[in-house]
Order: C-alpha cells, then sequence, then structure tokens
C-alpha cells in the first residue's frame, strides 16, 4: 500500500486544504467583476478538458510512486463520471449500501481512477496559486510534479489546496487518484445512481499575497421591511486596504466606503425587495490594490412568526421540486446550460422552490437561483440511510441513528455542515439549510444545529429525521425552526395543527412522489396547503427521472437503464425513474397535472357571470404579470371566446368580476378560463401557459335514449355458442365464457379478440406496494366464466341475460356478474351489468369492458377529460372537452410501462377506422375510456418502454371506474375516496356502430 489510509481514517477528513470560505471569483478589474463570468478572469485558470487517465479495480493495484509515473493509458473528460465513460460500471441502490456495512471500512477492492494532466503556469512573481475541485466522488490524493499536496473528500463541496510552493514556471505535472469509496461514503448514501471521478470543474485562482480570504454578507430589513440593512465581515490572508462599493439593481452606486476593522455596512433606505417573483439583486463590488470581487446582494429577510414563515413580512409557500444533479448522458455532470434549461421548465411550470437533495449543488447553482427567482433549502451533503437495513433486534430509527448518535462520527457531520453553510452563505436564494436527508437521529445533529444557528441565524433550519428519537434518548430538536415531513397522510398534518403543542411551520421537504403515473393528490395537499397559514408549502419528489442513455432502437427510440439493468448488487430497479420530467427533460403529465395545481391565479363561479379570482402570487399583482381569455363551449364545441378583463389583484385578494357571456341551459356547458404570461421574463416569454380553470356552467349525465327497432332475429344456440342474427348482423356470445367472440356488423366484425369484462390494469408505479395484494387476490389472472345464457325478443331488441364470474385459479370468485345484453337491429348494444365483489378482497384495479378491435381502428374521439391523461384523483391537467387521438398518440411513454392513457369523466367516445367504420360508447353515467396499441398483460410484464411489442389489434377499455392513482409509490395509501372498494355496483354503456 504505497498511499496513506485517509480514506478509512475519520481523523483525517482534509489534509493539506484551506479552511472553507464562500464561493467567489477575482478579478483583475471592476469591468470583468461585474460580468459574473468567472472565464473572463485572468486570475481564474481553468483546468478541465481532456485528461489522462488509468482505471484499477483496487487501490491496492497501483503501482508504487504511480504520481511520479505516465500511468494513464487512456483519456477521460474532465468532468465527467468515469461509469459514463466505459469504465466500471453503473449502479442504482437507493438505501442499501453498495458494500458491506463495516465503518469507516471499505472494501478492498475499492475501484481507483487515476487522471494527469499537464498545464501551463507563466510568470509567477509573489502571487499566491490555489488548485480548486468543485466535485469530486469520493475521495481524492493530489500530487503536483511529484509532490504531495494534499488529500480531501466530502464528493460534493469545493476542496481547496495553495499550491504556490509546488508549482514552477511552465510546464507542471498533476496527478490525481480518486477512490470510488472511503469512509465518507457512509455519509453518501443518497437515492441515486452511484457513480464516480472528478465530476465538477478543476481551476487555479491566481491571488496576490495579501487577499481578501472570505467575506460574510449579512442582509437584514428594518423600518416595517422598508429599508435595507447590509453588514459585511471580512476574512484577510495578509491585510489589504479594500474599497466596497454597493451597486443598485441598475448598476448606479448607491454607497461606496472604505473596509475599517475586517468590516463594512450599508443602510439603503426604500431598497428594492428580493423574492422568486421579484428576484431584485444589488451588487457588492470589493476592490483591493490588485483584484476586483463582485458579490450579488439580496435584500431580504426570512423569519418565522406566530407559527407563519414570512419573507420580507410576507407569508409564502413554497411551491417546489427535489432536485438532483443528473443527466442521462453526462451523469453528475450538469453545465450552467443544462441547469438553466432545468430553471426555465421549472419557471414555466409554475414552481418557485429548489431543494439541492440531498447535496450542495455546483457553486454557481445558488447564483443562478437568486438571478433568477427560486427559493432554496440549501442541503448538507450527508445521509446514513443504510444503516436501517442492518440485522438486528433494535427499533429501525435505532438503527437508524447509528452514525448520528456516534460520537466518532460528530467531526464528519459537523465539516459537511460547514462546507455547505460556509460556501454558500451569500446566496440570497437561500432561505433555509438543510443538515442532511435521512441519516437518523441523534447527538452529532443536536451539535450540527447549533453551530449553522449559530453561525448564520439569519435563515431557518431543518432536518425531518431529527423529529423522531431513538430509544435511548429523547433527542433535542429545539434548533430546528421548521417541522418537516415526509409524505405525510393529509390526517396527520389535520392532527398536527389540531394538537398545537408544536407551534413551528410544517414543511414537507418530500411530498406527492412523482413516480410514472402520478402523483394523484396533488390537488389535495394544495387545498390543505391554502388550509394552514403555517403550513409552508412542500417539495416533490422529485424533479426528473433518473436515467442512463443506452443508445436507441432501430426504429429511433432512445433507451434508458435503471437500477438492475447493469446485473448490479444491490439495486432498487426503477425507484430512480421517479421524476416530473424525464431523463431528457420532456415534460411528463406530472409534471403538467403539478403546474396547473399550483396555478398562481384561481376563479370560482359566484353568480350568474359573476366569477371571483383570488391571487395566489406572494408578492405580484396579478395584472403584472397574468393575462388571459375566457370561452364557453357546449358539449366540447366552443360557442364564444373573449380577452379576460384586467385582473388588478393584489396578492392573497382575491376579487369578483362579471363575465360577458351567455351560457346555455342545455347540454354540458364550460366556462374555460385560460391564463397566459403578460410579459417577459428572464427565463419566461409573454403569452406562456400558466394555467386554466374550468366552470360548470350547466352539467347534464349521459342519457341512452330509448330506441326503436324493429325485430326480426334469429338465435342459434349450441353447448358453446348463443348466435343473434339479422339480415344486417351477426353477434356470437360464447355461452361458457360468457365474452363476445364476434359482433358483425353489415359484414364488418368489430372485434379481432373476444370482448369481455376486465379488472386488471398494467400497475402502475404507485400501485407497487397494492400491486402484491391485488396479486395475492388474483386480480392478473381470473378466469371468465358464464353459467347461464338466455336470449329473447322484446319491443324488437334482443336481450340476453347472462350471469357469470371473474375468479382467478385457486382463488374463490373475485366478482359475480349479471349480466343484460339488449341489441337492437342497428347494430347497437346496450350493456347493463350489476356486479357483486367478494368483500374479502382488496380494492379492485378497474372494472369495464375491454375490446379487441382490428388494428387499422386506430382513431378515437371522446367527450370527457383530455387531452392530457386522466384519472379520479389526477385530472387536473385535463378538462372536459370534445378530442380527437389515435391509439399511438393517446398514451404516455413511463420508462417503466404501466398504466396510462386513460380519460376520466367521459360520456361519449367513439373508435373508427380511417373510413369512419367502427362503434360509439355512450354511458348513463360517466365512463372511463382509453385506446391503446398495447395489452395490459404487455404493460404488466415488460421492464422498459423501448421493449414493448404492439397487440396485433386495437386494445379499448371502456371502464365503470378505475382505482385512483395517489402516490403510494413513496407516500402514504391512496386516499379512502380514491379507492375502488365498492362491493355492488353497476354499469351501463352502449355500444353503437357507425
Amino acid at each position: 500500500m504505497n498511499i496513506p489510509k485517509y480514506y478509512e481514517d475519520l481523523s483525517h477528513l482534509h489534509v493539506g486544504c484551506e479552511d472553507n470560505r464562500s464561493y467567489y471569483i477575482p478579478f483583475s478589474g471592476e469591468e470583468e467583476a461585474l460580468t459574473g463570468d468567472r472565464e473572463m478572469s485572468d486570475r481564474f485558470i481553468l483546468l478541465s478538458g481532456l485528461w489522462g487517465f488509468r482505471y484499477y479495480d483496487s487501490v491496492y493495484d497501483l503501482p508504487d510512486d504511480f504520481w511520479n509515473l505516465k500511468v494513464a493509458n487512456d483519456q477521460i473528460p474532465v468532468p465527467s463520471v468515469w461509469q459514463n465513460q466505459g469504465y466500471d460500471h453503473h449502479q442504482y441502490t437507493n438505501v442499501n449500501y453498495p458494500f458491506p456495512y463495516d465503518p469507516p471500512y471499505v472494501p478492498v477492492d475499492d475501484p481507483v481512477g487515476v487522471y494527469q494532466t499537464t498545464f501551463e503556469v507563466g510568470q509567477m512573481g509573489t502571487d499566491q496559486y490555489y488548485l480548486n475541485f468543485e466535485g469530486v466522488d469520493s475521495c481524492f490524493y493530489v500530487w503536483i510534479n511529484g509532490q504531495f499536496v494534499g488529500y480531501s473528500q466530502v464528493s460534493h463541496s469545493t476542496s481547496e489546496f495553495n499550491v504556490t510552493k509546488v508549482l514552477s514556471e511552465g510546464d507542471n505535472d498533476i496527478t490525481v487518484a480518486v477512490l470510488k469509496w472511503c469512509d465518507g461514503s457512509y455519509l453518501e448514501d443518497q437515492d441515486k445512481l452511484r457513480m464516480s471521478g472528478i465530476f465538477r470543474d478543476v481551476y487555479l485562482l491566481v491571488r496576490p499575497q495579501k487577499h481578501i480570504r472570505d467575506f460574510f454578507c449579512k442582509v437584514d430589513l428594518i423600518n416595517d421591511y422598508t429599508d435595507g440593512v447590509l453588514r459585511v465581515s471580512f476574512d484577510f490572508d495578509g491585510k489589504t486596504a479594500v474599497s466596497a462599493k454597493l451597486l443598485d439593481p441598475d448598476e448606479k452606486v448607491v454607497q461606496e466606503k472604505p473596509v475599517e476593522n475586517d468590516q463594512v455596512s450599508f443602510l439603503v433606505p426604500g431598497c428594492r425587495k428580493w423574492n422568486a417573483e421579484e428576484p431584485d439583486q444589488y451588487t457588492l463590488v470589493l476592490t483591493c490594490p490588485e483584484e476586483v470581487i463582485a458579490q450579488k446582494i439580496g435584500f431580504r429577510k426570512i423569519e418565522v412568526k406566530d407559527g407563519v414563515v414570512l419573507l420580507n413580512g410576507q407569508k409564502i409557500k413554497f411551491r417546489g421540486v427535489n432536485r438532483h444533479d443528473s443527466d442521462p448522458f453526462t451523469g453528475y455532470t450538469i453545465s450552467k446550460d443544462q441547469a438553466l434549461t432545468d430553471l426555465r421548465l421549472m419557471k414555466e411550470h409554475n414552481i418557485n422552490a429548489i431543494r439541492t437533495s440531498h447535496y450542495p449543488n455546483a457553486p454557481w447553482f445558488p447564483q443562478l437561483c437568486s438571478q433568477y427567482g427560486f427559493y432554496m433549502i440549501g442541503e448538507t451533503d450527508l445521509e446514513s440511510h443504510g444503516t436501517n437495513s442492518l440485522i438486528g433486534k433494535e427499533d429501525w430509527l435505532d438503527k437508524f441513528s447509528r452514525l448520528a448518535e456516534d460520537p466518532a462520527w460528530g467531526e464528519a457531520n459537523l465539516d459537511r455542515q460547514k462546507r455547505n453553510v460556509i460556501r454558500d452563505k451569500n446566496n440570497a436564494a437561500i432561505v433555509i439549510w438543510s443538515l442532511g436527508n435521512e441519516a437518523g437521529s441523534g447527538l452529532n445533529f443536536e451539535k450540527a444545529a447549533k453551530w449553522v444557528k449559530d453561525y448564520d441565524p439569519s435563515r431557518l433550519v431543518h432536518y425531518e429525521r431529527m423529529h423522531d428519537s431513538p430509544s435511548w434518548r429523547k433527542v433535542d430538536d429545539s434548533g430546528l425552526d421548521l417541522y418537516s415531513r415526509m409524505y405525510p397522510p393529509i390526517a396527520s398534518i389535520d392532527a398536527y395543527f389540531a394538537d398545537k403543542k408544536d407551534t413551528r411551520p410544517y414543511i414537507m421537504c418530500e411530498y406527492i412522489h412523482a413516480m410514472g403515473n402520478g402523483p394523484g393528490d396533488a390537488e389535495d395537499y394544495f387545498q390543505k396547503i391554502q388550509q394552514y397559514d403555517g403550513l409552508c408549502g412542500g417539495f416533490v419528489w422529485e424533479w426528473c427521472d433518473h436515467g442512463v442513455y443506452m443508445g436507441i432502437t432501430k426504429d429511433g427510440k432512445p433507451k434508458y437503464y435503471y437500477g438492475g439493468d447493469w446485473g448490479e448488487f444491490p439495486d432498487d430497479g426503477n425507484f430512480c425513474m421517479d421524476g416530473l420530467v424525464r431523463p431528457d427533460r420532456s415534460v411528463s403529465e406530472s409534471l403538467l397535472e403539478y403546474k396547473n395545481v399550483i396555478r398562481p391565479v384561481r376563479a370560482q363561479l359566484t353568480g350568474d357571470n359573476k366569477v371571483t379570482f383570488t391571487n395566489y402570487y406572494d408578492f405580484l399583482n396579478t395584472k403584472e404579470v397574468v393575462a388571459g381569455y375566457y370561452e364557453v363551449t357546449q358539449d366540447g364545441e366552443t360557442l364564444e371566446s373573449h380577452l379576460l378583463p384586467e385582473l388588478d389583484i393584489e396578492p392573497h385578494q382575491s376579487k369578483e368580476l362579471t363575465l360577458d357571456y351567455k351560457a346555455p341551459k342545455k347540454g354540458n356547458v364550460r366556462l374555460n378560463i385560460f391564463y397566459v404570461r403578460r410579459k417577459d421574463g428572464q427565463l419566461t416569454e409573454a403569452g406562456e401557459d400558466l394555467g386554466f380553470d374550468q366552470l360548470v356552467l350547466n352539467q347534464e349525465e349521459g342519457k341512452l335514449t330509448h330506441q326503436e327497432h324493429e325485430g326480426g332475429f334469429t338465435v342459434e344456440n349450441t353447448d358453446k355458442y348463443l348466435r343473434v342474427s339479422t339480415d344486417k348482423l351477426c353477434y356470437t356470445l360464447n355461452r361458457l365464457t360468457g365474452q363476445w367472440e364476434h359482433l358483425v356488423y353489415k359484414n364488418q366484425d368489430l372485434l379481432a379478440a373476444p370482448m369481455g369484462f376486465n379488472i386488471w390494469r398494467a400497475p402502475t408505479d404507485n400501485d407497487r406496494n397494492l400491486r402484491l395484494e391485488w396479486e395475492n387476490c388474483g386480480f392478473d389472472r381470473v378466469i371468465s366464466r358464464a353459467y347461464t345464457a338466455e336470449a329473447e325478443e322484446k319491443d324488437g331488441k334482443m336481450i340476453i341475460h347472462v350471469t357469470m364470474s371473474l375468479a382467478p385459479v385457486y382463488l374463490q370468485r373475485v366478482l359475480t356478474l349479471d349480466a343484460v345484453y339488449t341489441i337492437g337491429t342497428d347494430g347497437s348494444l346496450d350493456v347493463d351489468v350489476s356486479a357483486v365483489k367478494d368483500p374479502q378482497m382488496a380494492e379492485l384495479p378497474r372494472f369495464g369492458l375491454r375490446l379487441m378491435l382490428p388494428k387499422d381502428h386506430d382513431r378515437a374521439k371522446y367527450l370527457g377529460y383530455g387531452p392530457e391523461e386522466s384519472y379520479l384523483d389526477k385530472h387536473r391537467a385535463s378538462y372536459f372537452g370534445l378530442f380527437e387521438t389515435t391509439a399511438k398518440e393517446n398514451g404516455e411513454d413511463y420508462i417503466k410501462p404501466q398504466e396510462n392513457g386513460s380519460h376520466w369523466g367521459c360520456l361519449k367516445a367513439e373508435v373508427t377506422d380511417s373510413f369512419g367504420h367502427g362503434f360509439r360508447a355512450e354511458g348513463k353515467e360517466p365512463f372511463c375510456f382509453n385506446i391503446s396499441p398495447y395489452t395490459d398483460e404487455e404493460l404488466t410484464h415488460k421492464k422498459h418502454d423501448f421493449e414493448l411489442e404492439e397487440a396485433p389489434y386495437t386494445v379499448v377499455n371502456l371502464d365503470y371506474r378505475q382505482n385512483g392513482i395517489g402516490s403510494n409509490s413513496c407516500g402514504p395509501r391512496l386516499m379512502q375516496q380514491y379507492r375502488f372498494d365498492e362491493t355492488i355496483f353497476e354499469f351501463h354503456i352502449r355500444l353503437e356502430r357507425i
């Protein structure tokens, strides 16, 4: 072993590193400094690029004195992760450690990547040179010109070394050995794909011998939040003169004064305040004899009063997301352009807050959030969730808290807190510090909370796990400003505010799990957030799917891999595919649902032509940012359309307006109100959609009108079939199964395979827990059985009465059905079924008719909730209207196949071929309609979307009801009102031939 074992030594977390400091880049002149572009600085030397690289399977395979040898036999981009460059293998694990739990030791076969490059240094003079690594997973050793520089860990933090003494003018050789695992890996067990390497930028800073080492900008608002106060304290590496100049958001000089006694302060009467809706920032320019530093300043004050979170004296709500650094091509390596893509999408979809789950992002990311207007929870790079999986008789929280309570890990915990807070302390966007995620509860977090609050009392502190205590003692969570929970059931929120023992604001650091087809309960949580002033909002888990791009199929479809696809152990499957956007940032139905739930304006019908609008912005009057139009529709057809009058509504206020329209008294009449962005923003454009409301002006349920028929039927009975015929039709019922095998009308058979009752849906990701109950009940393998089938002609129609059941192999009946089919001479088929479910069975996935139509019957039109997919508890991105689609266009392409593409609340639906031949369905009550090229079985059994094979027919589902969607993949069980747990129900639907 030829390197010191710092990587398994808790007493050597960092060797040769500079003390932590805030992030800034020095420039030689003010003009360049004001650009904010660090690559414009002649004091910034970027070392990122193509480096030499060699991969070793074990740290013990490193050759002696490798730092003096040219061992690199390949090249690799810096920054990057080596798994995406063809080395090692990918792994996804959520909770379980990817190595034996034996802290602080890691496996002997600990892979190492050795990076080597040469860089040039000009005339050095008396300048000091600082080498910076912004992100390396998991730990690394550095040599320059054969001399050891230092060691560091904490993957998502900056490590800085003064390398002046080891540099020489001209060429310099650098060697960096990066280990896949170290003792710090026990504290980096975040739910993410596990990747390794130098994944953020590497650069040199050239500083004068005497310079500012660190500074802390502390802002406050006084005099009823009207005047701003800025106090700046300094730490010098060699005392130097500093002039401090404050520029307003228009870059006009406010004040200029010298720094004295290591501090300077400014009072700004009537300052322009920072918030996520109006992110006005001032600029502090610090001028030294040889360098200039520019720091953006946002005057804002975050506080808690009477159990409510206030910003600048105003109640605010976080409409947030959890965001990982993740890209299907580059992994952890995220450029500013990639980050801006995320921020732009968030702005477009009404999101105002980001939790940096579960580590600090690149140091420029909080600057972007401050510039473009996002509230941030700045989270420490700390999670030890894997201890929860250990074998033992202890309570789960006792296992969870092992490292949190162990004093041996106290310094490692505190080191991570300091690195997070100190680096990002000067960013206006960060309003909450997070001590980490899912790392148990104990002494080390009590000390961490105290240090953070003592160091920076201007921000709030949160850590969700600290509200629970291990069995050995009560943990003191008084250092936390917020009561934080993950995925709380609605009832538990009500209980918290009813109890009133804890008066801290309630925050949901994770909620409404967005995995696959979901979440389905976003509106319920929104209503609860509005109900309680003390409920300051939440952060959806999570922003993006974590998939790795693995090429394309023959037909050009991208292939994204997830856990288990590399044969790794352990793995957690597709649990990493749980985002509001896909890996390539294409928008999912989930994001559209969340967007409209958190729309900034809502409308309510309060009288004839009277509509009350409510402004959900926290700081903006709607007239500044919202325009729109409204339309009246009847059965999906637009009757009239008008521009909205000016919405002059102050934040959190409502106003009733009179709208000019005439509403018919017949049909399903809706008032649709669409909100659009009035003007361009930094990341947004005028005219972009903000959301919509749909108000019911008149409602008529489906009507199955009486029809006259002329009779003339012929009935043929055999042991297996009951066949009904006229000169135009021939319908064949299987008397043994109760399924229709042929529906021939005018020589055209509507069916390509038998039509029958269906209770199975391809489980959604949010069904992953319930799926076990469903499969235990045999819902995925029911067999249709008929007991009697009797035909009778009456009033010119043929009535067939069938008694039947659906039952799985080796289990009792799930459903007992009494079905009455009424056949008209025009080919119509009325289905009236009464169902009785075994009450001992779980709630049903669905109940309805499934039709297998000829493949060319792939065009659809429906009157219901669209154009997006919609379900009982997930339809806020959809509205009632008349829509057209096709079998291929209708579905939502989830990377792990599952139920998708249904349309809730339909009154009519029709499916035809290109000549207009097919059928129309009408319901006595609203029904769910779906058309797809895939069977439920295909969607159930395939792991990836690119593996799906189309059925040789078009699949249509006409459902009485489906179980709700919810967010039970990681959240609470589906709420009672959304469960399909009826034990007795009826379904009435008519199929008409067209």
